[in-house]
């Protein structure tokens, strides 16, 4: 290819299995300090610096600095949604890499892809939204209509002040378990935010795994009914 974006340069820094791995401990949003990457890589911190150079130099990954400390994320949301689509494909096909342990059922149910909430419960939100016509699907992208945002501004979420994100309001993001989208942009960043405030889930610690607590589930259930089709 001569012309164009060049998705090879891409390839070739996703493809390493060393620097796959830390773009997947990236994914639940969470910064990461050098030394903590080369340990969900499993390789030498001298080893991680070099291709933590490479993956900033290619934008995919942010660095900020604290104090003395230096810590890596994405660099933004298309970073994490790509990644998110390429374990949807990987799995689609059957190259599952992964052994299935005690989180993996934790994983699939509910889990952070970047900023937004993933799993059976991200792709279940998005389907009542859509049966609730909150938002129409169009083709490839999501539009919120005025009775969704009534329905937002009545929980609390200011779409108004989502407009302005550099992030589009509402975009499908392929779940990599689901098969099927779940939400994501500056809406689905802020539903899973307003999920953590309410009390009614949070992060486990070291994991992308998002626990909702008994109450929250069926608030959240309250909140995003079943649609008929997935009944």
């Amino acid at each position: 290819m001569k012309e164009g974006p060049n998705i090879a340069l891409l390839g070739s820094l996703i493809g390493d299995p060393a620097r796959a791995n830390i773009l997947m401990a990236l994914m639940s949003g969470k910064a990461l300090t050098a030394s903590e990457l080369a340990c969900e890589a499993g390789i030498t911190a001298q080893t991680a610096s070099a291709h933590l150079a490479k993956l900033e130099a290619a934008g995919l990954l942010l660095l900020r600095k604290q104090g003395r400390h230096r810590y890596f994320a994405l660099s933004d949301a298309d970073v994490g949604n790509l990644l998110e689509t390429m374990m949807g494909v990987a799995a689609k096909h059957g190259h599952i890499r992964t052994r299935p342990g005690p989180k993996d059922a934790e994983l699939r149910k509910s889990r952070a892809c970047y900023n937004h909430l993933a799993g059976a419960l991200g792709v279940h939100m998005l389907g009542s939204l859509v049966a609730q016509n909150y938002i129409i699907e169009n083709a490839e992208h999501l539009d919120l209509t005025d009775s969704g945002r009534l329905f937002l501004s009545n929980i609390g979420i200011n779409v108004a002040s989502l407009e302005q994100s550099r992030s589009p309001l509402c975009k499908p993001c392929l779940d990599w378990s689901e098969r099927r989208p779940h939400l994501a942009g500056a809406l689905g960043a802020a539903l899973l935010n307003h999920f953590y405030e309410q009390g009614w889930a949070k992060r486990q610690e070291g994991s992308r795994v998002i626990a909702f607590l008994t109450h929250g589930e069926q608030q959240f259930m309250n909140l995003f009914p079943a649609s008929k089709a997935s009944r």
